[in-house]
C-alpha cells in the first residue's frame, strides 16, 4: 500500500491515480457515461419533456385568453362608465338640453319628450355639490348589440338621487332607459 504523502510514481501502486484525485471503486470513472456509481444509468427524458411542453403552452394560451377577456370586458366596461359620467356631469351641470340631445336613443326621446325631461331633471335640485358614485356595471353584447346597464347614487348637500341608466348600440351606444329619483 502506498503513503498518500508519497508523491505519484509511475508503476507503484497508486499508478493510475493522479495527485488530488480519488480513485473510484468498481471500475467507475469520473467520465462515465453511465454516470455515478450506484446510480442507474440515465434514462431517455423526452416523452417527460414531451408533456411539460404542451403542459407549459396550455397555460400559456389560458394565461393569453384571460387577458385578452380583461381586456374586451374591461374596455366596456370603462366605456359605460364614460357614457354614465358624460351624462351625469351635464346634468348635474345644468345643461339638460345637451345630455338630452347627445346621450339618449331617439326611441326614449319619442317616449319622453325634452321638456318633460328638462322638468323632471329640474326638479331634482342637483348642484355643483353633487357627486356621482356607480355602484352596479354589467356590459353585455349579443348578436353585435352592445348593452350596459349602470346603477348607482348621486350624493348632494342633503340629498341622494338614485340613478339607473341603460345604453344599446353597435359602435355608438345610446340611452335606451334612464331613472333618477330622489333616494327613500
Amino acid at each position: 500500500m502506498s503513503n498518500p504523502q508519497e508523491p505519484y510514481q509511475p508503476g507503484h501502486a497508486n499508478a493510475g491515480v493522479q495527485p488530488g484525485q480519488f480513485g473510484m471503486p468498481g471500475g467507475y470513472s469520473e467520465g462515465s457515461p453511465f454516470g455515478l456509481p450506484g446510480q442507474p444509468p440515465a434514462r431517455d427524458r423526452k416523452r417527460l419533456w414531451t408533456i411539460l411542453g404542451i403542459a407549459g403552452g396550455v397555460v400559456v394560451l389560458a394565461i393569453i385568453g384571460i387577458v385578452v377577456l380583461f381586456t374586451i370586458f374591461g374596455s366596456a366596461t370603462n366605456r359605460a362608465r364614460g357614457l354614465a359620467d358624460g351624462f351625469t356631469k351635464l346634468v348635474i351641470a345644468g345643461d339638460y338640453s345637451k345630455a338630452y340631445d347627445d346621450y339618449l336613443d331617439p326611441a326614449l326621446q319619442e317616449q319622453l319628450p325634452k321638456e318633460d325631461f328638462i322638468e323632471g331633471v329640474k326638479g331634482l335640485n342637483m348642484d355643483d355639490t353633487c357627486k356621482p358614485a356607480y355602484n352596479d356595471f354589467k356590459v353585455d353584447s349579443e348578436n353585435g348589440i352592445n348593452a350596459a346597464d349602470i346603477a348607482g347614487v348621486i350624493t348632494c348637500d342633503g340629498q341622494q338621487v338614485d340613478l339607473a341608466y341603460r345604453f344599446e348600440g353597435t359602435d355608438d351606444l345610446k340611452m335606451t332607459n334612464i331613472k333618477l329619483r330622489p333616494k327613500e
